[in-house]
């Protein structure tokens, strides 16, 4: 199986060159790694220290990780910390701005077993942490040759993944961690099914990045002034199937201010949505802050998890689509949040949650929206839904000291 998998590589990066030449977004996963090992070697020579890695898949698994990243800062100040990322839009998103407590930020090399040699070899760490899933095997394996301890944080299986489905090759990967961290109890028992014992349910620990966002937002003094005392609702990171839903009840409810924040940021979506709305809807880069209007289209990125602060209710949109954004960023604020109904629920275990403790609602069609919105008009109904998300999140902060706690003891057995 392991020359099948070198085989498939070996192809995929055939085929990615060839698509490269035709497609923009294959020809800048390329050209984004053309000077990696260049960039890592400048970065080592100019600071040699000891250093922990941590990987991540893309931008959602970069925040899992920054929890953890914040405490095991705090923990050794001295400690070189060293992010990749395998996604561009990831790392394109994080590169833009200083990351604070990272000091290195780079994209992982296609998975060949010299590629993934070199890398462990010129990086040198002495601490890995792997971030939910995306778990490559020969950058795996170059990390147990050279005996480095390696985690895995914020794991959350299915049980028709192909770990679970059959031994051998991709079930070996599991057992190369000296640890792994569960997001959820449903985890831990599909690896210990599997005789996989060094695990316990940490959570998830995007649970203490929302708390920390909601404690230290960014301020909008500007937005603060526009909604005044008007109930408001922030849709974030919604899709064209989100929007067929809202507009008919952003239509039906024009005493509510709304913030609507799309997925996409090019400029023809938010034209059409604002020609099906009665209400009048500006985008946030061309607003006139003396002119009042009852919607703003956020066209820029970097403000979806501080507007929360705004929002009498929050609706999150993608899971008619590729898949469900963040529910957890409204709910730290202690608000409410809606979505709609998932394709693929064990993708996503905090909608099921959410719902069970009464501060998420799943929605299917724009008379169903219309239905739940109306029970979170209910002033009893609303704040118990408040007081329950408070309460969940309440409950599970602190993934990241639980699990830095653990590795300490782990590290110092070593």
């Amino acid at each position: 199986m392991k020359w099948i998998y070198r085989i498939g590589i070996f192809f995929a990066r055939m085929l990615l060159f060839v698509g490269g030449l035709f497609i923009p977004r294959i020809g800048h996963f390329l050209t984004s790694r053309k000077n990696l090992f260049q960039g890592l070697n400048e970065f080592r020579s100019k600071y040699p220290g000891s250093l922990a890695w941590f990987h991540v898949a893309s931008l959602g698994e970069y925040e899992q990780a920054r929890p953890v990243i914040a405490e095991l800062k705090r923990l050794h100040p001295d400690l070189l910390l060293a992010v990749s990322f395998f996604s561009p839009s990831g790392y394109d998103n994080v590169i833009k701005k200083r990351q604070q407590n990272v000091d290195f930020i780079t994209h992982l090399p296609l998975d060949s077993k010299s590629q993934a040699e070199n890398f462990v070899k010129e990086l040198n760490p002495t601490l890995v942490f792997f971030v939910k899933y995306d778990l490559w095997y020969h950058h795996i394996m170059a990390v147990k040759a050279r005996a480095i301890p390696l985690f895995l944080f914020s794991a959350s299986f299915r049980s028709d993944q192909i770990y679970f489905r059959r031994d051998g090759f991709f079930r070996n990967i599991l057992f190369q961690f000296d640890y792994i961290f569960t997001q959820n109890q449903s985890t831990l028992d599909l690896l210990k099914s599997i005789d996989y014992q060094q695990v316990c349910v940490a959570g998830d620990t995007r649970f203490d990045r929302v708390a920390e966002t909601a404690k230290n937002y960014r301020e909008f003094p500007e937005l603060a002034k526009w909604v005044g005392e008007m109930p408001t609702i922030v849709a974030g990171s919604v899709w064209e199937e989100d929007m067929d839903l809202l507009i008919p009840l952003m239509n039906a409810n024009p005493t509510y201010r709304w913030i609507i924040v799309p997925h996409d940021l090019s400029p023809e979506p938010m034209r059409r949505w604002s020609e099906q709305l009665s209400l009048k809807a500006v985008r946030y880069s061309q607003w006139d802050t003396d002119i009042s209007p009852d919607v703003l289209l956020i066209d820029n990125i970097g403000m979806l998890n501080s507007l929360y602060q705004f929002a009498r209710v929050a609706y999150v949109g993608g899971a008619f689509g590729k898949g469900l954004h963040n529910i957890l960023e409204p709910l730290g604020f202690g608000i409410p949040v809606i979505f709609g109904k998932l394709k693929k629920t064990a993708k996503f275990p905090e909608s099921a949650e959410s719902q069970k403790y009464g501060c998420g609602f799943e929605v299917s069609d724009p008379a169903s929206l219309i239905l739940i919105f109306e029970k979170l008009e209910q002033p009893e109904f609303y704040q118990d839904s408040r007081d329950s998300a408070r309460k969940w999140v309440e409950m599970n902060i602190g993934a990241a000291e639980k699990i830095l706690n653990k590795v300490e003891r782990l590290v110092s057995e070593v």
